[in-house]
């Protein structure tokens, strides 16, 4: 395993609900119930943070 990135990654969990809240590093902000699919899109950073119009995406801070 390599060293540490100093990049953080936040998944909350929504009360009340079955959606996740990710934030990646960058300040993307992108929801949804499977956690395996919250982790494939933080990973793959900076590739899927450019979702289509409606999907639950936003870029927060800058």
């Amino acid at each position: 395993m390599s060293g540490p990135t100093g990049e953080v990654y936040r998944v909350d969990w929504l009360p009340g609900t079955d959606v996740l809240l990710g934030t990646c590093h960058c300040g993307a902000e992108y929801t949804a119930e499977d956690p395996v699919e919250m982790w494939e899109w933080m990973l793959a950073h900076p590739e899927g943070h450019s979702l289509p119009e409606g999907h639950p995406f936003r870029m927060i801070g800058t």
